[in-house]
Formats: C-alpha cells, structure tokens, sequence
C-alpha cells in the first residue's frame, strides 16, 4: 500500500480582536444593517467597529467609499467586513474592487428567487421599504414619532395610549428598545426610567401601574451596566458598583410587587428582546419569554 501522504499542519493565527465593519446600501441600509447585526452576533468575542454608509447610489460615491475602506484595512492590519445590499451591478463592482472582504447579501437569494418563480428581478433600489401599504407606512411613522415624544417618561399621561411601556433603570437599553419596535412594527412604544425619585418614595408612579398590562421591566447584570455607567460618566458615583446593584435589586422588587414581566438584556440583542416583547404582546396572557 502506498504510504500516505503527509499534509503539512495547519498555522492558526490568532484573529484581530477588532475588525471595521461596514453596513452600505443604494437606499436607507436597514436590510444590510439587520442582517450583518444578526451574522455578527455569533462572533462575541471580537470588537467591532460599525460603519453605516446608506444611500451610495452613484458610481463617485462607491469610488469615495473604496478609498475610505481601503484607508481602514491600512490602518488596521486587515481589510474591512462590508455587509451590502447593492442590487446595480456597476456599482457593486466599484466596491468589490477595495480592499475589503464584501458579502452581498441579496445576491444568492435573488438568483435563486428568480430561477424559482421564473421572473427575473427588477433590481430596483428601496423595494423592502417601498410603501406597498400606506396605512402601513403611516402606522410606522405614527408609532416612530411616540416613541420619540415619549422617551424616557417625559409624558407619563400618554403611557394609557401606548401600545408598550418600557421601565427599567439608567443604560438598560430601554430607548433602543422602543425606537426599533415602533420602527419595525409599529408599535406605540415609550419608556420610563425608574429614578432615584421611586427609590424614596419606594414605588413606581401611578400611570405606570395603572398601565402595568402593557408594560414590560428591562433589567441587566449589575457588573454590565456598571461598565456601561462607567463609559458614560467614569468614576462617578452613578457609575458605581454599589449604585449599580442597589438601582437593579430595587426596580426588581418594584417589577414584583406588581406582577410586570421582565427581561434581562445583558446578553440579548435589541432584536432578541424586541421579538419577545411582541410574542408578550401578541400572546392572550401577555407572558414573555
């Protein structure tokens, strides 16, 4: 028998622990930035830096865009991550050509797509966000400018016409939350932050509980949102671990007290806990998770 043939090992370098990524599009790059969020997800142990570059719909802009990645992989060491939907050709060829690793996101499925229903594609830009449904697009926009106007408690008045009602303590994620739900699905999503206020008076305010079927607690690791404190105002008493600990094990017991359901989001993306609340929402008995 022939002797077998001895491969050579296999060198593993050790990956860079930040890599620029890049989400681009002919129009407002949200199908780009949704889908590089979700493949991202699976790779917690490295550091990215996200660019969003919408709207590079004509062939200068793609040139300007290829020096400014090219200018990136120098700097870093090695080239960017782009997640793309460009449905014109020339211009994805313009950004194929930097110095880059490019997936286009659209490219496989829409082939394929085609071949399947027998139609070739129309290639034109902003189809996924096209206002198919008016009333839809119109609820869209309706629910984007409540949750706006109703951040962070501003008019606990309005929280009777919410569709959600976010409370949580500082940095728990809580406006992301309500401007990616009321974006999109339209819900009227607003938020309230329990205060150092509550924790004296020992409750949450009234036009919180008397809404409590539709409100939705945010808690998070205290050592998560002391780093996440510490970013925003370092060394500060705000930002301390005792302060951290008190903040959550206090709005918890609030959340008990009153039977409102709550979601940890130390490890969960904006997506993940968007999609529970909906379940909650969409569920006869309101239960998340």
């Amino acid at each position: 028998m022939p002797s077998a043939v001895e491969l050579p090992a296999v060198q593993h370098h050790p990956p860079p622990m930040k890599r620029t990524v890049y989400f681009v599009s002919e129009s407002t790059g949200i199908t780009a930035e949704t889908m590089g969020h979700s493949l991202l997800s699976q790779f917690d142990t490295l550091d990215f830096e996200q660019v969003y570059m919408p709207y590079i719909n004509t062939e200068a802009r793609a040139r300007a865009l290829c020096q400014r990645m090219d200018e990136a992989c120098e700097r870093d060491g090695v080239q960017p991550v782009v997640f793309a939907t460009m449905l014109d050709r020339e211009i994805g060829g313009i950004l194929r050509q930097g110095k880059c690793f490019y997936l286009e996101l659209f490219e496989q499925f829409v082939e394929l797509l085609s071949r399947e229903l027998g139609v070739p594609p129309s290639r034109k830009s902003g189809r996924s966000h096209a206002i198919t449904k008016p009333s839809s697009y119109t609820k869209r926009i309706e629910a984007i400018n409540f949750a706006m106007a109703n951040d962070d408690g501003v008019r606990p008045d309005n929280f009777r016409y919410a569709d959600v009602v976010l409370v949580g303590v500082s940095r728990s994620g809580k406006t992301p939350t309500c401007l990616y739900l009321s974006m999109h699905y339209g819900l009227r999503a607003a938020n309230y932050p329990v205060t150092e206020e509550d924790f004296e008076r020992g409750d949450l305010p009234a036009e919180l509980i008397e809404a409590k079927a539709r409100v939705f607690g945010l808690t998070i690791d205290p050592q998560r949102l002391q780093a996440i404190r510490e970013e925003r105002r370092p060394g500060s008493a705000y930002a301390s671990a005792g302060r951290c600990l008190r903040d959550i094990r206090e709005a918890q017991t609030m959340f008990k007290r009153h039977g409102i359901p709550a979601l940890n989001t130390t490890s969960q993306s904006i997506e993940e806990i968007s999609s529970q609340i909906l379940r909650a929402v969409k569920s006869p008995n309101g239960t998340v998770g």
